[in-house]
């Protein structure tokens, strides 16, 4: 994942005795060159960090006051996140003889007058708390750290904090490294933090820090640790402990039979990234993904309207807290295909660019990607998709080289599970434990998945487990095909004693108009030959409701005087939705 942003401390990570390192000022202007904004965030009152750093031109912004407070060197405008002090609280620490260096948000006093500095506190009963950095004490207003002024620094800049690095050294970092996609702390500051990071960077003074932070710039990317702070819950093995994947930017190839739950584990995977503040990209061939949007900054676009233009869906995904839902369910097959063609190089640009979005979904990959030439549609080098299909054999070899965790429903087809042996590196192998995990993922159950043993989590076998539940309710297959047309060529064909009537019906909804509105010779035919069985099944694959127009078809040749047909049409709308849509 691109890196943009390096969010620095000061004292103690890139200074020393108050003195910014030489090294580290030439790594941040080389990381600057490169288009990485760079901050400062520190408990350092602006006035004072200005006093010991000199012109702060140097960075991009400055959250101070380790949160309280956020300034941009370039405007010269600043920022009060929090609460001003309160005089009482200051005049009473000098009353009782501590000393004490006020800043607009923050009181900054020795360590050691910790117990008199609470006391006050709880006398003057303020909403005020005390935060350790080292020999130093900050008395902050409540719901005040690092992270949350580097949040708001963010926000300004229309930055990630999934694009961002963090280094620091001290207590007061915690909350800065936690909220960062990936936090370092410096070996030479406090044990606690280097436990908690996700790397240490390695030395005995800021200079080292300097060499980081030009080994980041050079790269570009976002370091990927070994341990994941980050996890998507999926569900529960059959032992009843929680599965999980760490996010790691890895592509996820999301497969099994048609109808067997691959849209409710992708859609599971993409709530579970949107809250944890990744920016998506989902295309939706059929319009499975639409109920995302009742998640936190999820826009659904086309569905009734055409879909957004190339430039129009780049715009839409410019802002970080940002995903986007394209809904394809009323376009025809080939108008599909050709948009997905069109809209994919540039969203592979845009990543290379901006870093987002952070992921890229593409449901039933296979109709967009099979004898396609992948390498001006998918950067391969950034990761980060989640492609589903029913037939993982048409994808590209290079993406299927690509891909690092693979989470199967029931399979059934023998050819697709010998391809997913050949992914997990098990093609033509007769192990007894390899042909075991074969036959399970075609016997899995509704509600079931497997991740396969290319799936680090996995640990080398098929791990089976029962899918969490969803945040946001799935749209099913009955809820979206009403309105969806299909070829002329698969058209229902209204018929009179053997003479065409003229009226065709290309949806569903326009198959129960016509039914209401045809005459009792008219149907007659159809009821007698099962066309209307036949066509539900042959075209729509639904053998469910199919089996329900049959039994129908069936009764009305055996009583005559029975009239079908608005049982037919009642079947029909009990199983779709065909409510009219009058919003504006």
């Amino acid at each position: 994942m691109k890196l943009s942003v390096l969010a620095l401390d000061y004292d103690g990570t890139i200074a020393s005795g108050d003195t910014l390192d030489p090294s580290v000022r030439e790594a941040i202007a080389a990381a600057r060159a490169r288009g990485i904004l760079v901050l400062l965030v520190t408990g350092r009152i602006l006035d004072e960090l200005r006093r010991v750093a000199g012109d702060l031109h140097f960075v991009d912004g400055v959250v101070a006051e380790n949160g309280a407070l956020v300034h941009f060197p370039s405007s010269g405008h600043t920022s009060l996140l929090a609460p001003s002090i309160v005089p009482a609280y200051v005049e009473e620490l000098q009353r009782r003889g501590i000393s004490c260096h006020a800043g607009q948000c923050l009181v900054d006093a020795d360590a050691a007058d910790g117990a008199r500095l609470l006391d006050v506190i709880r006398t003057l009963e303020l909403p005020l708390v005390l935060l350790f950095n080292r020999s130093r004490l900050m008395t902050l207003p409540q719901g005040v750290s690092k992270a949350t002024g580097l949040h708001a620094a963010l926000d300004i800049l229309r930055a990630s904090a999934r694009n961002t690095v963090a280094i620091g050294d001290a207590e007061n970092d915690h909350e800065l490294l936690r909220l960062a996609e990936v936090g370092m702390a410096v070996e030479w500051g406090s044990a606690a933090l280097r436990a908690a990071a996700d790397f240490v960077v390695h030395g005995a003074s800021p200079a080292d820090v300097g060499a980081s932070v030009r080994h980041l710039a050079d790269t570009g990317r976002i370091p990927v640790p070994e341990r994941a702070r980050r996890r998507l819950r999926l569900g529960y093995r059959e032992d009843g402990r929680e599965f999980s994947l760490a996010v790691r930017g890895r592509n996820i190839l999301v497969t099994g039979d048609a109808r067997s739950g691959k849209s409710w584990m992708a859609g599971l995977l993409c709530e579970q990234l949107i809250l944890h503040g990744y920016s998506l990209c989902v295309i939706d061939p059929e319009g499975d993904y639409r109920s995302l949007e009742g998640l936190p900054g999820v826009s659904v676009l086309g569905g009734h309207n055409p879909p957004p233009s190339p430039c129009d869906l780049l715009e839409a995904l410019h802002y970080p807290d940002r995903s986007v839902v394209i809904d394809l369910s009323r376009q025809r097959h080939d108008a599909k295909v050709a948009y997905v063609r069109a809209i994919l190089p540039g969203l592979s640009a845009m990543r290379r660019r901006s870093g987002l979005p952070h992921r890229i979904v593409l449901d039933d990959a296979h109709h967009f990607l099979h004898n396609a030439d992948t390498s001006p549609l998918i950067d391969l080098t950034f990761k980060g998709y989640v492609v589903v299909t029913y037939c993982a054999s048409r994808l590209p070899k290079d993406l299927l080289g690509a891909t690092e965790v693979v989470i199967a429903t029931c399979e059934s087809n023998a050819l697709e599970v010998e391809g997913l042996r050949t992914m997990c590196g098990c093609g033509g192998c007769a192990h007894t434990d390899c042909a075991c995990w074969c036959r399970r993922i075609g016997h899995l159950q509704p509600g079931q998945a497997a991740a396969l043993p290319i799936t680090t989590e996995a640990e080398g076998e098929l791990r089976v487990f029962t899918m969490a539940p969803r945040l946001t309710p799935h749209v099913r297959q009955r809820e979206k095909n009403a309105d969806v047309p299909v070829p002329e060529s698969r058209a229902f064909v209204f018929a009179a004693n053997g003479q065409l009537s003229g009226r065709r019906a290309n949806t569903l909804r326009d198959f129960v108009t016509g039914l209401e509105h045809a005459t009792a010779d008219m149907l007659a035919g159809h009821l007698r030959r099962g066309d209307f069985s036949r066509w539900i099944r042959d075209v729509f694959g639904d053998r469910a409701l199919a089996a329900v127009l049959q039994a129908l078809e069936e009764r009305s040749r055996v009583d005559l005087d029975q009239d079908a047909v608005p049982d037919i049409v009642n079947a029909v709308r009990s199983r779709y939705d065909l409510t009219d849509d009058t919003s504006a």
